[in-house]
């Protein structure tokens, strides 16, 4: 098993890949038989989303001119927008919000606090790169619900575009200021570890199943391969 997915690690180093090229051939595989129940699995998503809201509006908040303000305004309401899709989801089947919820906030808000960054830069650069990895997992991970519960997720998890005003705002920092980027890129890469534990706390695993790290492995190999596409449009080194 590679050893970024020992949970002994609290900061594990991002792992690279032996071959861009092999990655973006790779078949799209998803992790069905990882998925934990329906209502664990709202519950998680939403207390993860909320955080999400919560982690732009710090950025928000600290933005240095209006233009920034108004853009990653836009990625809070957006990111909320989804946050009331599953909670939507958990309603329909007729589940209490706080009980589904309640047992993720204290892992979810300890990795907001792990991955909030120093400064408004490196608060962006998170946002960037937490809610895009994560968005792809849970994404694969849905692919696990029930077939009417998983369209709904998907639907909620596809609302409006969180990635391409998080790109555009760091690009015009990187671009206004290029000594940014070799201090991004660092904190990047250190993300990596943390969200990877994230998205494997949210996986149905079997104590001691080589079967289920065999099914993980090239999941997250797909992940990390997005991942560096990602620093690749900024021009940042995964």
């Amino acid at each position: 098993m590679a050893p970024w997915f020992r949970r002994s690690r609290p900061r594990p180093p991002a792992p690279t890949l032996a071959s861009r090229d092999t990655a973006v051939a790779a078949t799209r595989v998803d992790l069905h038989e990882l998925t934990p129940a329906t209502e664990i699995f709202l519950g998680h998503c939403a207390a993860l989303h909320l955080t999400f809201f919560e982690q732009v509006s710090h950025a928000v908040a600290n933005a240095p001119r209006v233009a920034e303000k108004d853009a990653l305004s836009a990625v809070a309401a957006t990111a909320l927008e989804r946050y009331r899709g599953l909670v939507a989801e958990i309603e329909r089947l007729k589940l209490d919000r706080s009980s589904v919820m309640e047992p993720h906030l204290r892992g979810v808000q300890e990795f907001e606090r792990r991955t909030m960054g120093a400064d408004w830069h490196e608060q962006v650069a998170s946002a960037h790169v937490t809610i895009g990895f994560l968005t792809d997992f849970w994404m694969r991970l849905a692919a696990g619900l029930p077939r009417e519960a998983r369209d709904r997720v998907e639907a909620a998890l596809a609302v409006g575009d969180l990635e391409g005003p998080l790109h555009a705002i760091l690009e015009r920092a990187i671009a206004a200021n290029p000594r940014l980027s070799s201090r991004l890129a660092l904190w990047c890469r250190r993300l990596v570890g943390d969200t990877m534990l994230q998205a494997r706390s949210a996986l149905t695993l079997r104590a001691g199943s080589a079967r289920d790290e065999e099914q993980i492995e090239p999941v997250f190999t797909e992940l990390i391969a997005e991942h560096t596409r990602r620093l690749d449009r900024l021009g940042l080194t995964a």
